[in-house]
């Protein structure tokens, strides 16, 4: 049996009772950072137990270990923060277990963008997850071009690393209304309105975790 099991996204009490009770009892975990994993489980006194590094690098080495491991016992994946696959690794795992049978398990819980979403005061009922931006510029601009192709009104999300933040900023039109979310559900947490070029200049020196939204380009 395979578990994806979704973490907090900054506050530990973000956690679910079942993911509490899948944890305790799996017999063993797949995740990015082991210092993360191991802070949860003493958050939660839950008894160590191996822990397989599963990050973007050895995703494809790792995966044929993880799923000989889940054929025969119980294994969750978790990521860092938030549900598993959703900008993180595990959609190669997850396909190649369905392919071989295995049975899967997905626990509902923490996702940033969704957080975000329904903090932004933007439309919920359609939106765009995009995850990280492309890195190459050109590629972004692309992909922001895109958007503009839409037929039906949306709210764009994305995530944002604290070092590319003015970076995309810049990409979009000056007047585009967007709404920054910064380290969410932690003490610092901080939900911001305004115009890109507004948002330039209040993120001058950017810290922290970033969702970026907005609605695309024809809303």
């Amino acid at each position: 049996m395979l578990y994806l099991v979704s973490s907090p996204i900054g506050n530990l009490k973000d956690i679910t009772l079942r993911a509490i009770e899948v944890l305790s009892k799996v017999e063993a975990i797949v995740c990015e950072d082991k210092r993360e994993v191991v802070k949860l489980l003493r958050e939660y006194k839950i008894p160590q137990k191996p822990l397989i590094p599963f990050y973007e690098e050895v995703e494809n080495q790792k995966t044929e270990d993880v799923l000989a491991l889940a054929q025969n016992f119980d294994v969750a994946l978790i990521s860092d923060a938030g549900t598993p696959l959703i900008s993180d690794p595990g959609y190669k795992l997850v396909r190649e277990a369905i392919r071989r049978g295995i049975k899967i398990e997905s626990l509902p819980g923490p996702c940033a963008a969704v957080s975000a979403l329904t903090l932004s005061g933007l439309p919920p009922d359609k939106f765009l997850f995009l995850g990280y931006p492309p890195e190459k510029q050109s590629h972004a601009i692309k992909l922001l071009e895109s958007l503009k192709s839409l037929t039906f009104n949306s709210t764009i999300i994305f995530y944002v690393s604290p070092h590319k933040l003015l970076k995309f900023l810049k990409l979009l039109n000056p007047d585009q209304q967007v709404v920054v979310c910064r380290e969410l559900t932690k003490i610092y947490e901080e939900v911001w309105r305004g115009s890109s070029a507004e948002a330039l200049n209040k993120f001058h020196d950017p810290k922290g975790e970033f969702v970026l939204l907005f609605n695309n380009p024809n809303a």
